[in-house]
């Protein structure tokens, strides 16, 4: 499991370990015990997360403007070629 600061909590890493999940969450400043986490997997996560931030900054995506799926997909695809031309 891929998550960010706010899910740093030693209940929740127990029980995703439990459940056979890997659990790559990276640990808050102030924590005594800082957790070993997969550095290469982290990376991928904070380059997807910018990815979705900057489909955001596209106003039609933002507010789902479209009336189909399809046509929001393809909106999508559009925006996504955009930011990958830049």
């Amino acid at each position: 499991m891929l998550a960010d600061k706010a899910f740093d909590a030693d209940w929740l890493e127990q029980r995703l370990l439990a459940q056979g999940f890997q659990v790559v969450i990276a640990h808050k400043s102030n924590r005594r015990e800082p957790l070993q986490i997969d550095i290469e997997v982290y990376k991928w996560r904070h380059l997807i997360e910018n990815f979705f931030c900057k489909l955001k900054e596209f106003k039609r995506i933002a507010m789902r403007c479209d009336k189909t799926d399809s046509s929001f997909a393809a909106v999508i695809t559009l925006v996504s070629a955009v930011i990958n031309s830049r």
